[in-house]
C-alpha cells in the first residue's frame, strides 16, 4: 500500500532483464557487436550441425557459443575488471584463433562431405563465423599491438633522460 520499495508489477522481471542484457553502450561498441554475432552465428551453426547428417560437429559451436556468451557477460558486466588475474584479452584472442581455425576447418568438412541442406547451411553460417572470428582476433591482435608498442615508449623515455642527463654531466 503506498511502499515505495514496493516494485509495480513489471519491476522485478524488467530488473532481472536488464542485469542480464548488455547495456546499450556496450552493444553498439565494436567488440559488443562482434561477440553478439559471434554467440548468435555459434548458436545457429550449431541447430543447424545438430538438424544434419554432420553431428559429429556439434561440439565446436556449442562450446564456441558457452565461451562468446561468457565473455559477452563478462564484458558487458565488468566483470573482467574485477578478476585483474586472468589476461582477458589473451585469453579472447586465443579463443578467436582457434575458433576461426576450427569453424573453418569443420565448415570445409561439413561442405563438401555432406549432401544434406542442413549440412551445408552448417557449413556458410560456419564460414561467416569463421569471419566474425577472424575479424575479432585481428581487432584484439592491433590492440594488443599498440599497448606493446606504447608501453616500449613508456620504457625508453628514462633511458633517454638518462642519456641527456650523463651527455650534460660530461659538458
Amino acid at each position: 500500500m503506498g511502499d515505495i520499495e514496493a516494485p509495480g508489477p513489471n519491476g522485478p522481471r524488467q530488473a532481472v532483464l536488464h542485469s542480464i542484457l548488455p547495456s546499450k553502450e556496450f552493444a553498439s561498441s565494436t567488440k559488443g557487436m562482434l561477440l553478439i554475432a559471434e554467440v548468435a552465428l555459434s548458436l545457429v551453426s550449431f541447430v543447424c550441425f545438430a538438424a544434419s547428417t554432420a553431428a559429429a560437429f556439434v561440439t565446436v559451436p556449442l562450446l564456441e557459443f558457452l565461451a562468446a556468451l561468457f565473455l559477452l557477460f563478462a564484458y558487458s558486466t565488468k566483470f573482467n575488471e574485477r578478476f585483474k588475474g586472468f589476461l582477458w584479452p589473451l585469453m579472447d584472442f586465443m579463443r578467436c584463433v582457434t575458433a576461426s581455425i576450427i569453424f573453418f576447418t569443420i565448415s570445409i568438412i561439413a561442405v563438401s562431405r555432406y549432401s544434406d541442406g542442413a549440412s551445408k547451411a552448417a557449413g556458410v553460417f560456419g564460414f561467416i563465423a569463421t569471419i566474425v572470428f577472424a575479424l575479432d582476433f585481428y581487432l584484439i591482435f592491433n590492440e594488443l599491438a599498440n599497448f606493446l608498442k606504447q608501453g616500449g615508449e613508456s620504457h625508453d623515455e628514462p633511458s633517454r633522460q638518462q642519456d641527456e642527463f650523463s651527455d650534460s654531466d660530461s659538458d
